[in-house]
């Protein structure tokens, strides 16, 4: 009965999927290279460049306004990643490698990384090495306890298709000061979908030294974008053998290189009096190359 709520739960989150088709449709320019162009003035122009010459640069804005900028008044000029909806510039999700905690298919780039916190006390870098490797890892940060955790998270993508991620990688935490080995979770995960709307399914087998456990913990996760800058995120955990299922729902606002999620999480079964949800607050900084 709770995994039939689970799915009418996921249902009616991705049918938004088709509302959000419907309110963002990408323009029929979307094809065109975007340039965001600062001038020595502080004004910065978003569009296409339809010509230039060595003095003088022939934009499309985003406004559809044609206009002659003298390559004099010209700051710098720089390829954008993202697209245009009714005229506006839609920005990519600066955390799409990640969605509320589990990991998509989705890597860094080379030079790319974020420093990202989660519940605050739970600090976290990543750093692309290539296209197809992400390192990463952290130290927990938790106010007046004897020990902290530290935790290294690497992570493979195997495949790369036009909207299609394969990965696999390892979450491994243990206590600092600790004599024994550690914990985590080994796992592969496949990503589809689009910068609009995708859906994220993962594997995920724990272990604690050498002994992993013979069932996996599945992840169904997905992502809508709802505007330029908001998107709505849900991640779900089933637990094998165990009555408790995790479900979650949030929301993240982004701009160029900062991104802020707030969940709210909901253990299936368990006895709570009152509020029944958990919160989920999660920051994310993004630096390196584009």
């Amino acid at each position: 009965m709770r995994t039939y709520r689970l799915i009418i739960f996921l249902l009616a989150f991705f049918s938004l999927s088709f509302m959000n088709g419907l309110f963002a449709n990408p323009d029929s320019s979307a094809t065109r290279v975007l340039y965001q162009i600062n001038l020595r003035d502080g004004s910065k122009l978003v569009g296409s460049i339809v010509k230039q010459d060595s003095s003088t640069i022939s934009f499309k804005t985003a406004a559809n306004i044609s206009i002659e900028i003298p390559r004099d008044q010209v700051e710098s000029i720089r390829e954008l990643a993202g697209s245009m909806v009714r005229g506006r510039y839609y920005r990519p999700d600066p955390n799409q490698t990640r969605l509320l905690f589990a990991p998509t298919a989705r890597t860094l780039k080379s030079g790319q990384g974020y420093f990202s916190a989660y519940q605050i006390f739970f600090p976290f870098v990543a750093v692309g090495v290539n296209g197809f490797i992400t390192l990463a890892g952290g130290m927990s940060l938790l106010p007046g306890a004897n020990e902290q955790l530290f935790y290294l998270a690497p992570k493979i993508r195997f495949a790369h298709l036009q909207d299609f991620d394969l990965a696999g990688g390892i979450l491994y935490i243990a206590p600092t000061g600790a004599d024994d080995s550690g914990g985590g979770i080994a796992y592969g995960v496949t990503t589809y979908g689009s910068a609009k709307t995708a859906l994220t399914l993962g594997l995920g087998w724990g272990f604690a030294g050498d002994d992993f456990a013979e069932k996996p913990v599945v992840m169904i996760g997905g992502e809508v974008r709802t505007s330029h800058k908001t998107k709505l995120i849900s991640e779900n955990w089933l637990i094998p053998d165990s009555d408790v299922n995790l479900l979650s729902f949030g929301i993240r606002f982004f701009g160029e290189n900062l991104a802020a999620d707030f969940a709210l999480i909901y253990p299936t079964a368990a006895d709570m009096d009152g509020f029944p949800f958990f919160p989920w607050v999660g920051f994310a900084y993004n630096f390196g190359s584009k």
